[in-house]
């Protein structure tokens, strides 16, 4: 466990996998990725199905992608379909959250069942090797100069990667509302159009470009964590004089009113998997950070993660 895991999740991580039966292991999942190939949810959505089957955690996982709205589609989908089910589970996060307000949804995170909070991994804001933006200040000048023509690749609209286009345009002192910002379904939509010289700058997940980054294809320019990491070259926003942190999380979920012990089933299923050397192997190579949270723990962070990001689609002429 790091630092981003409490000492609750952790201690309530550590109690579960060791109480935990053998009846998880005959669990035959399915995963809704509310998103398309090649993005964070889809990403999050396979891993979690690679390490299931490979530790023995469920007997078999398919993954199901539903692209569409920020995630709101498919929370829709997956809120009819899985209702009461004990083999359904659905991949979301932050973006699903701003989605959900600046969308007006008809299903918000209330509708489903928390199972446990997984993964946060830093926002990257990149820009094209071509382009001739160094740094941050750089990119920060020509917002100054010209919004209109600054030309941001993300995700959904609203999203992580829109608040946090639109927060550096607010604090580059235009008004974050005439951000001009372009969402991708998907994650190798965004970084299509990234590589293809299409756009000014992007923000993705780090773990989602970090390839590209390495191989000098992108520069990165700043991280939205609050602290440095260690391996990525990228300094926070905060340490580059810019008031800005956001945290990538993803969760899963369970369907509504489902059992209370078909939910302990799928809570011992994914903590099991979690804290496997497995999974820890491949969210290092993901870029991914470790914040796992159990479900109680996961229910209470939802709540203030709604209100938190809520203000800020607000503040940012996102929301009413």
């Amino acid at each position: 466990m790091n630092k981003f895991v409490s000492g609750l999740g952790a201690a309530w991580l550590a109690a579960l996998v060791a109480a935990a039966p053998a009846s998880a292991q005959d669990l035959e999942l399915a995963i809704t990725a509310p998103a398309g190939a090649g993005g964070g949810w889809d990403s999050a959505a396979r891993s979690l199905q690679e390490v299931m089957m490979a530790t023995g955690n469920a007997k078999s996982v398919q993954v199901i992608n539903v692209p569409g709205a920020g995630g709101t589609v498919g929370l829709a989908q997956f809120v009819q379909g899985a209702d009461g089910k004990s083999d359904q589970l659905l991949v979301g996060g932050i973006t699903m959250v701003g989605a959900i307000i600046t969308n007006d949804a008809p299903y918000d995170l209330t509708n489903v069942t928390p199972i446990a909070r997984l993964t946060g991994d830093p926002l990257v804001v990149a820009v094209p090797a071509s382009s001739p933006y160094q740094t941050m200040a750089d990119l920060v000048a020509g917002i100054q100069k010209d919004v209109e023509h600054t030309i941001w690749a993300g995700g959904s609209a609203g999203g992580a990667d829109h608040i946090l286009a639109a927060l550096v345009t607010q604090a580059a002192g235009v008004d974050p509302a005439k951000v001009n910002y372009v969402a991708y379904s998907g994650g190798g939509e965004s970084l299509a159009a990234m590589l293809g010289g299409q756009v000014t700058a992007g923000v993705s997940g780090y773990g989602e470009w970090q390839g590209q980054i390495r191989s000098g294809d992108l520069r990165a320019l700043a991280i939205s964590y609050p602290e440095p990491i260690e391996g990525i070259a990228a300094q926070p926003l905060k340490a580059q004089g810019y008031d800005i942190e956001l945290v990538n999380w993803r969760g899963v979920f369970a369907g509504p009113n489902v059992s209370d012990d078909a939910k302990a089933k799928l809570e011992e299923a994914v903590a099991k998997t979690v804290a496997s050397p497995e999974w820890k192997e491949l969210i290092n190579a993901r870029g991914w950070s470790d914040y796992y949270a159990p479900s109680a723990e996961f229910t209470d962070f939802i709540a203030s993660e709604t209100d938190r990001v809520g203000s800020i689609l607000k503040s940012i002429g996102l929301a009413d």
